[in-house]
């Protein structure tokens, strides 16, 4: 059985990777090609309780969020939250020099600041590794150019401005990704289509009869599951491209699909909330009138 290595801090994690002690303990910015994992294994899984935002070039190394996989062989960044399983394989046949930066945060470097309340509010730190940012030249020189700034802040002489200034280049690292991110929707917008279209069919598929009396409404995660995506990736791309996050496609589609069964069959109103997974009638009344201005019974009466 494989061991799963839990770092509580970040010089835990720098001790681990035969790094010297970070100069500061709560924040770090770490030359990737100094990195050493422990070269007796090659399979290795940890829990970090930091987050950290990776800068990765030419990797010998496959990093896995449970099944899913990619290998860095150029300008990558990847962003790992507090409390992610993380699975590393080490490919002791590649031979390209790793290069790269990561930045380590604890999230009590965060404490009592306005991007502690809002760094949730960034889907991508709950991105699948397969879901990485592709950054180009201008934009890795845009990342580098901040993270080295933190790194400055923090290596000079600390004082109260310091964890400010700091803190404004963090928020500055993640509006820049979500620019890249949203870039990145629209350059690849034929794989994206298809994922989307994809989603629309998946949709449609689950609410046959047969399917919603069995499972119930499909969730966000199944969904996503089902297209290899995670929730946050999926809801980024469907928010992009049709203006409604997976909650809002489903309640949409359940609406469809109680319109049909109230229109064309003389199921009580009791029963079609029973197929959609609502144990109380009331409450699918309720989830319709909100979306319809109408009442199932109101809505049922147009075609009688």
């Amino acid at each position: 059985m494989e061991n799963t290595f839990r770092f509580h801090s970040l010089s835990e994690f720098h001790s681990f990777c035969g790094l010297p002690k970070p100069e500061h303990p709560l924040i770090s910015l770490v030359d990737y090609s100094q990195v050493h994992y422990p070269v007796n294994d090659s399979k290795l899984n940890w829990i970090q309780h930091f987050y950290s935002i990776g800068l990765k070039r030419n990797v010998n190394a496959r990093f896995n969020y449970g099944q899913q996989h990619y290998d860095f062989d150029s300008g990558i960044l990847t962003f790992v939250s507090p409390l992610q399983f993380l699975k590393v394989e080490i490919n002791q046949e590649v031979q390209a020099q790793p290069s790269g930066w990561i930045l380590l945060i604890h999230p009590d470097f965060l404490w009592n600041s306005e991007l502690a309340k809002h760094i949730h509010s960034y889907d991508f730190f709950q991105y699948q590794v397969n879901e990485a940012l592709f950054l180009s030249d201008k934009e890795e020189a845009i990342i580098v150019d901040i993270l080295q700034n933190i790194e400055k802040e923090y290596q000079s002489n600390i004082d109260k401005f310091s964890r400010e200034l700091i803190l404004k280049q963090i928020e500055r690292l993640l509006i820049y990704a979500e620019r890249f991110y949203e870039r990145q929707f629209i350059t690849r917008k034929r794989s994206t289509q298809e994922l989307v279209t994809k989603f629309e069919q998946l949709l449609s598929t689950q609410f046959q009869q047969h399917i919603l009396v069995e499972h119930g409404v499909p969730t966000v995660s199944f969904l996503a599951q089902q297209l290899n995506l995670s929730p946050n990736y999926l809801g980024s791309l469907l928010r992009i491209y049709t203006q409604q996050n997976t909650q809002q496609h489903i309640q949409h589609k359940m609406i469809e699909y109680a319109k049909l069964r109230l229109s064309t069959s003389s199921l009580s109103i009791s029963e079609i909330a029973y197929e959609l997974g609502f144990e109380h009638p009331q409450s699918f009344s309720k989830v319709f009138k909100k979306n319809t201005q109408q009442s199932p019974v109101e809505f049922r009466q147009l075609f009688q």
